[in-house]
């Protein structure tokens, strides 16, 4: 089998030791590529240091042609790439096509932001010393920045790293996850179609950007380097606080891990209502294996609707169909190995032990875990404080909608949470008092649109994604003051 290139400043490159890529859920091969080896890395980061300056002063227009390429050959291959990132991931077919999609979009968002991002200007006349004097604000590129993304968005989330930093004028080295790095490699292929194709001045400059699978052991190295002064990393928690304690003097920002709730309040009480939302968290516990930072996993009920909720939500999820994620029926498919599955298995276990109570699931079959339903966890339980990033949904009751929001709270993590209610001043409480990066009302915590701020606070991280928010971390704000202007 043919090895897949990697992507050094914008050039096809190949390294000395293999990197074999297989499907999560049968094991088989998919792809190979290969490691870069430190000299390769060394180079990238020259690189990238080296067009710093030439990338800032790009004018908006080559950034925005350039974002609006790569969104649209992101379309015009999207079953291509939809194929690839199951294929990689396990991830079903259905939800692969939608993580293709939403890449289309982040591109294009990118695009329009690279072409309205202009800076303020502030009249300084407000006090007497500053008659006459004019404010122009512009955002800078910090310099180049390093981009680490997990597993379990393959496109998108390098799509979040990498789009915001052209859009700017920043130069980007990415880390894609060695489970799945191929979706990463082929957004580079893209990139590379718009990296001077006609000669200097033409589009991205040389150096731009290098897409590099890297050991997870060797990651250390390149956070440590004083030469990309900004880190964007998504991943797990403790590898974002080691991150963090190890480079003290950079901007970092961190997606790190969720314990995402969802509260059924005591207005959502129709039939219709209590179908909607079990449907919608039987779904979203699931859809990716559980394999996402917000999806749902705590389930906080109304007392008096639980009696009427919980064989919903236990029904629904019997109703989700596992297996092949290149099924097109196929709504829920493996974990990313074995390792994970067998972790998500011994966490049901704990709780049953410590006097859980399986509704639905708790099997696992390799490296699929069945989609599980617990009630009665105590709790301490794993499953209950940590993030289990695995198909389980912890479901209690509650005696109202503050003890629901207490219990939300009651977490190391804070990253979103869905308050299904009509109540417009239970949503304006739910926003004020839950300690959350996010609340969504009427629906669960895994909705988000990738325009819109997204973060967490807590264990779930520093900083925000979403297009302009990346846009802003990856800048720092610069002033010129204009003296003698007559206002």
């Amino acid at each position: 089998m043919q090895s897949v290139p990697f992507h050094l400043a914008g050039r096809p490159a190949e390294g000395p030791d293999p990197l074999i890529v297989r499907q999560p859920y049968d094991g088989r091969e998919v792809a190979r590529t290969s490691y870069a080896d430190p000299d390769q890395v060394e180079a990238a980061i020259v690189a990238a240091a080296a067009v710093a300056d030439r990338a800032a002063a790009l004018p908006a227009y080559v950034r925005a042609e350039a974002l609006d390429h790569v969104s649209r050959r992101l379309a015009e291959r999207a079953e291509e790439v939809a194929r690839l990132i199951g294929a990689e991931s396990g991830k079903p077919i259905r939800w692969a096509r939608v993580e293709v999609s939403r890449a289309v979009s982040v591109f294009r968002w990118a695009a329009e932001e690279a072409r309205r991002f202009s800076g303020d200007l502030q009249r300084l006349d407000t006090e007497p010393a500053g008659q006459g004097r004019l404010a122009l604000v512009r955002r800078v590129p910090r310099g180049p920045v390093l981009g680490i993304t997990p597993f379990n968005f393959p496109l998108n989330l390098v799509a979040h790293k990498v789009a915001p930093a052209l859009a700017v004028g920043a130069p980007i080295v990415v880390k894609p996850a060695p489970k799945t790095p191929l979706s990463a490699l082929l957004l580079g292929e893209l990139l590379a179609e718009v990296t001077e194709p006609d000669g200097p001045g033409t589009g991205l400059p040389v150096g731009m950007f290098s897409v590099l699978p890297v050991p997870d052991d060797r990651a250390a190295d390149l956070v440590a380097d004083p030469r990309l002064p900004v880190v964007s990393f998504t991943g797990s928690g403790p590898v974002g606080t080691a991150i963090r304690r190890a480079a003290p003097d950079k901007h970092v920002t961190l997606e790190l891990g969720g314990n995402a709730a969802a509260v059924i309040c005591s207005d959502w009480s129709s039939d219709a209502d209590l179908r909607w939302a079990a449907e919608r968290i039987a779904t979203f516990g699931n859809y990716q294996a559980g394999q996402s930072c917000i999806a749902v996993q705590r389930v906080f009920v109304h007392e008096w609707l639980y009696d009427g909720f919980l064989p919903r939500l236990v029904a629904a999820v019997e109703a989700l169909r596992t297996g092949d994620p290149a099924d097109e029926a196929t709504e829920v498919g493996p974990l990313i190995n074995e390792a994970a599955a067998r972790r998500v298995e011994s966490w049901v276990d704990e709780a049953v032990t410590a006097g859980a109570t399986i509704e639905v699931g708790g099997r696992r079959s390799g490296t699929s875990f069945a989609p599980t339903v617990l009630t009665a966890v105590p709790p301490e339980s794993r499953v209950s404080t940590e993030e289990v990033f695995g198909p389980v949904l912890v479901v209690a009751r509650v005696a109202d909608d503050i003890a629901a929001f207490d219990a939300v709270n009651n977490s190391a993590y804070g990253l979103q949470v869905g308050v299904f209610t009509h109540s417009l001043q239970t949503a304006f409480a739910a926003h004020r008092g839950l300690r959350v990066g996010g609340v969504i009302v009427g629906d669960v915590p895994s909705y988000r649109a990738d325009q819109m701020p997204y973060g967490g606070v807590k264990g779930s991280g520093v900083g925000r994604e979403g297009v302009r928010s990346a846009m802003d971390d990856y800048t720092e704000p610069r002033v010129l003051v204009l003296s003698g202007v007559d206002l």
